[in-house]
């Protein structure tokens, strides 16, 4: 098998068999095949996609160039919930006890941010002393006794969509469907997830700016996903305004835990619920989605989703004092309100402009080298569709420097006030085949 003919029967807009997709992709993660073959194959499927069969068949080429994570002595359906990210995206901090309070095992591997805010992991850490660093066996067995744990991202998972990705970065090849589908699918895959509930954002804060882009993706994801065997759906959310109030790892924290004990901002609470019924369904938990959705109110409502937060915690050396004391976690130096300049409703909030705001800050990392302030952030006071007042709070900045006025520049900049009571449709589609 030579990797030009494979180059030309892409180019000429031909299917690849199973063994011409996991020829280049073993021969490039083992450095065999040079970068410009598959630069070049990367920029033939750029143009010329690829069918369900093949991204299938390039998911799983991925998935076998590295570890795999086995979780079949855990007992019960392993359901895994990825996000294609956002702003203010708190819903894995919120779904992992709230589900587990139900008995639906989350066995989540996840990593750190890079970009607008932290990942999973960095809010995570804002609690004292709890920590990712567990063996795999501790791992399964905290799991099989209390249904949720996070480890961190395996080194070696995927290494052929890490070395794959970095070279689409420089070859202008990120944005395609069977590209990104297949890099996503790879890692949850690999993770051991039974079932998979995808959470893919579309607007201004996102990947995918329109509906009709995400829905591709997300139709691509899901068809990976059941083609090799794991139950998988997708629903499309809104990213048009950041997701609740906080942007900023300790605030998420905060609101995550408002939102587990039933006071959380509404759309994080109704996000939560949709993906948690799905979640709940796949498990095997519920038969219909609103049995799901009634269940998962329930533990709420009387506590225990609190309580499973604890209990994770507590697994993984966090204080879980914190939890009833919230000013344990990290606290920034200073406050700082944004105040509107005019009357009128909240018509628009530059999603995106708020995670870059929020990392001027300190609250994101733009290399994996940096290193996160866990403290600052901001809080939205008002959201799309509220009345504002000229004078009022439209966001409250923690911060540990004095000097925010480009922050603060930035955020009016991008906060539109009109005469228009606007309103957000925050689930756009489920997409389950």
């Amino acid at each position: 098998m030579r990797m030009v003919d494979i180059i030309a029967k892409k180019r000429d807009n031909e299917p690849l068999t199973k063994e011409e997709i996991e020829f280049f992709v073993e021969g490039y993660t083992n450095d065999e095949i040079p970068d410009y073959q598959v630069s070049s194959i990367m920029m033939a499927i750029f143009f010329n996609d690829m069918n369900d069969e093949e991204r299938a068949d390039l998911t799983m080429a991925m998935v076998a160039s590295g570890d795999q994570i086995d979780l079949s002595e855990i007992d019960g359906v392993k359901v895994d919930k990825h996000s294609t990210g956002g702003v203010g995206d708190t819903t894995t901090l919120v779904l992992a006890p709230l589900v587990a309070a139900l008995d639906v095992p989350v066995a989540k591997m996840s990593g750190r941010g890079l970009g607008h805010t932290g990942g999973t992991i960095d809010k995570l850490e804002t609690v004292k002393g709890f920590h990712v660093e567990i063996t795999e066996q501790d791992f399964i067995d905290i799991v099989n006794r209390d249904k949720v744990a996070v480890i961190g991202q395996s080194g070696n998972l995927t290494p052929a969509d890490k070395k794959l990705y970095a070279l689409r970065d420089v070859t202008a090849t990120v944005n395609s469907i069977p590209l990104i589908a297949s890099s996503i699918m790879s890692k949850k895959i690999a993770a051991g997830a039974d079932a998979i509930v995808l959470d893919v954002k579309v607007g201004d804060g996102a990947f995918m700016k329109t509906t009709e882009d995400a829905t591709e993706l997300a139709t691509a994801m899901v068809s990976i996903g059941n083609n090799v065997g794991r139950n998988t759906m997708a629903i499309i959310s809104s990213m048009e305004e950041p997701l609740g109030r906080a942007i900023g790892n300790a605030l998420e924290v905060k609101e995550a835990i408002e939102t587990l004990k039933g006071e959380g901002p509404e759309d994080l609470t109704e996000l939560s619920l949709e993906l948690g019924s799905q979640m709940v369904v796949l498990g095997g938990k519920a038969e219909t989605l609103e049995e799901a959705r009634t269940k998962l109110r329930g533990v709420i409502d009387d506590g225990s989703a609190l309580e499973k937060f604890k209990v994770f915690l507590k697994n993984q050396g966090g204080d879980v004092s914190m939890v009833d004391d919230l000013d344990k976690l990290p606290q920034a130096k200073y406050t700082f309100e944004v105040e509107a300049e005019k009357s009128g409703f909240v018509e628009r909030i530059g999603s995106e402009a708020m995670g870059v705001a929020s990392s001027m800050l300190g609250a994101g990392r733009q290399t994996k080298e940096d290193v996160i302030d866990l403290a600052v952030g901001l809080m939205l006071n008002k959201k799309v569709g509220d009345r504002v007042e000229a004078g009022e709070s439209l966001v409250t900045i923690y911060s540990n420097s004095e000097d925010v006025e480009a922050v603060k520049q930035k955020i009016l900049e991008n906060y539109k006030i009109g005469d228009n009571e606007t309103n957000i449709e925050l689930i756009r589609k489920v997409i389950t085949e």
